[in-house]
């Protein structure tokens, strides 16, 4: 069901006579005296020329800028690619991230090119694997209910070559094989947010859940609870976001269990397959995207999935909490009470305030089993659209999970902002009718949505388990034009962060 794009990767050294492809893409920078040929493996009178004709051809090395010139007689690529790397300082290396961004764009750029050699300033392990990364992110295209997909969409790039220095390092192997890892994990959370509501439901989203795991089954055990399931063992949360839909929630716990694993990890994620409000129905406009709503859900799967692929000594269990909340005659009511799982009582104010919902249900589960760090994932608010804007999530929590996921996602080059959740707003969530309401002050609506989640984290020999909660609502869905790596609709946000924590907590744990 959920098919990507998986180019084929690979390495050669820096002669670039003997790269075998299309495209040979070399980046330039941004200056305050214009532009500049970045390090490069043309030869010194190839790229004195280029470099001096640069202002005469338009380009400004401004990031996302791309342009095309035939290839030099130097080279067996036909096409010579110059890729802005944005703003460089003499003597100072590029960024990771800014790597990641130049290779991506590139790639993206070229689709319809059917093989792209990166020859940016990738010196080293690090740099050349951060090339590879970006370049697979930049490599996908939704095309699945397209019915000419070769003319209504190019082709992205199926081959892409990584010319560095450090082609011959045996560092350099393991680092690739991250990357495409990471490349699979993105992608696959993509093409999950990208499906139509019409085709990803719950019973779907479960059915594309055990379908991804199974190239990792003698790892992964995937079991998935039903609406009967639920009911009985009294899913509250999910059964009343679900009962207005024809279409029945699920529960799905993913597990990877290592043998002696390091810590354990319970990860969370929201999945509304489509958000209609409920009885409290957005307007027509504000529809639009709620296909994105089960974001949080798709990226703790993939993210449990790469760390399983990677093989990392920790043990993850995901949570995934899939409902469609729709309006009907069986829809719940603002001034419902429901009993989420573990009993305690929910006065439902706003039926569009569902994923918090469904998200009680998954905190407490995932607390009985008592993990050593719970981390959830939501597309939560529109609030946190406002603090924030679309392109940095918000991150909250125990200090030392919210510090440690900030610091992972540094790492992963994914932009999070560690947000505070004042003692005061706990009492606009007071109901008086149930032990707590669903909606409560309006004014920092993300962080009073965090001290909902928060109230279902539980404690282990009476301590609260450590806990962080990040809303992703707008960098999930982009609904703007593409830039670097990042695609329209569906960005995979926060996989990547999610596996550089677990590395993290293995790192700390040797």
């Amino acid at each position: 069901m959920v098919k990507t794009n998986e180019p084929n990767l690979s390495v050669v050294s820096r002669d670039v006579q003997k790269v075998p492809a299309q495209a040979l893409v070399v980046g330039i920078g941004q200056t305050s005296g214009g532009p500049v040929l970045v390090e490069s493996p043309l030869s010194p009178k190839a790229a004195s020329a280029l470099a001096a004709s640069l202002p005469l051809l338009g380009v400004t090395g401004a990031a996302d800028e791309v342009h095309r010139l035939p290839g030099l007689p130097e080279m067996e690529a036909q096409m010579l690619v110059l890729a802005g790397v944005g703003k460089v300082t003499a003597g100072v290396p590029l960024t990771e991230e800014a790597l990641r961004r130049a290779a991506g764009s590139a790639v993206r750029q070229l689709a319809g090119t059917e093989s792209v050699a990166l020859a940016l300033p990738a010196a080293t392990v690090a740099d050349a694997a951060a090339v590879a990364e970006g370049a697979l992110f930049g490599a996908y295209s939704y095309t699945e209910h397209r019915t000419d997909k070769g003319t209504a969409a190019k082709n992205p790039v199926s081959s892409i070559i990584v010319v560095t220095p450090a082609a011959e390092e045996k560092a350099l192997k393991p680092a690739l094989e991250r990357a495409r890892i990471l490349g699979r994990a993105v992608n696959a959370t993509r093409t999950l947010v990208n499906q139509p509501p019409s085709h990803l439901y719950p019973e779907t989203f479960a059915a594309a859940a055990k379908d991804l795991a199974k190239p990792l089954s003698s790892k992964v055990k995937v079991t998935v609870m039903d609406e009967k399931k639920l009911e009985r063992d009294g899913f509250g949360g999910l059964m009343g976001v679900g009962k207005g839909s024809s279409r029945p929630p699920r529960m799905v716990k993913v597990e990877y269990a290592p043998q002696r694993a390091k810590a354990k990890l319970a990860l969370v994620g929201k999945g509304i397959t489509f958000d209609s409000g409920g009885l409290s129905l957005k307007p027509a406009a504000g529809m639009q995207t709620m296909k994105c709503d089960m974001g949080g859900a798709a990226v703790v799967l993939n993210a449990l999935l790469a760390i399983a692929d990677l093989g990392l000594p920790v043990k993850v269990t995901a949570w995934l909490c899939l409902a469609e909340n729709m309006p009907s005659g069986t829809a719940q009511r603002p001034g419902d009470v429901m009993t989420t799982y573990g009993g305690r009582t929910v006065e439902v104010l706003n039926t569009d305030a569902e994923g918090r919902l469904v998200m009680a249900d998954g905190l407490v589960a995932a607390s009985e089993e008592a993990p050593d760090v719970l981390i959830d994932v939501a597309t939560l608010t529109g609030a946190q659209m406002i603090a924030l804007g679309n392109r940095v999530s918000a991150v909250m929590g125990e200090e030392g999970v919210r510090d440690a996921v900030k610091a992972a996602a540094d790492r992963a080059g994914e932009l999070f902002w560690p947000m505070p959740i004042p003692e005061e707003l706990r009492a606009s969530l007071d109901s008086q009718v149930a032990d707590i309401a669903n909606h409560g002050e309006r004014f920092g609506g993300m962080m009073t949505a965090a001290t909902f989640l928060r109230e279902f984290v539980g404690e282990v020999d009476g301590v609260k388990i450590p806990w962080a909660h990040l809303d992703i609502a707008g960098p999930a869905f982009n609904e703007g034009s593409p830039y670097g790596y990042t695609p329209k609709e569906g960005t995979g946000v926060a996989v990547r962060t999610l596996v550089a924590y677990a590395e993290d907590v293995v790192s700390r744990s040797a």
